[in-house]
């Protein structure tokens, strides 16, 4: 198992190797405007996958997937002879889908903001089902009450009706 750095710093060498070699261009027609995007190795350093991005149409793409599929020895034996390594990574293309997840996510955005948006309107014409403030509130005295007086009267009050319950309990014992 290698170290992490050595194979971080070998992917981005390759990922130059490839980019220079594309950049310098291939002999396939079929070959578009390709993007390198990212290569991860291995942690064996035997296997490389090399991302990469196609502008044009999905015609473009398959015809640029099928263009670097065939140029992949070619590319192994550019990477081979530039980095110092005991052996060669296999190389593999993928295609990046960095493009088309920008656009989902920037439509997923739009879509967000559209509903926050009715959301903002339909909130801001709402009313209230019930009461506006559901909370009890302490109850108010008048200017000649005063809460110790009340409190007091309360308390009287509950203590007439216990004399009232335990008086109805010997009766009808």
């Amino acid at each position: 198992m290698a170290d992490p750095a050595r194979a971080r710093k070998m992917a981005d060498r390759i990922k130059e190797i490839v980019a220079r070699r594309l950049d310098k261009g291939l002999r396939d027609p079929r070959l578009g405007f390709v993007t390198i995007t990212d290569v991860r190795v291995t942690g064996d350093l035997q296997h490389a996958s090399i991302f990469y991005t196609v502008y044009g149409t999905d015609e473009e793409r398959r015809d640029s997937a099928l263009a670097l599929k065939a140029a992949t020895g070619m590319l192994r034996t550019e990477v081979g002879r530039n980095i110092t390594a005991r052996l060669t990574p296999s190389l593999e293309f993928i295609l990046d889908a960095i493009p088309e997840n920008a656009d989902h996510i920037a439509a997923l955005l739009r879509e967000a903001r559209a509903r926050d948006a009715e959301t903002e309107a339909a909130a801001s014409t709402a009313e209230y089902a019930g009461d506006a403030d559901p909370y009890v509130k302490p109850r108010e005295f008048d200017e000649d009450d005063s809460a110790a007086e009340v409190d007091v009267e309360d308390a009287l009050d509950q203590d007439d009706d216990l004399d009232d319950l335990d008086e109805d309990e010997s009766v009808a014992r």
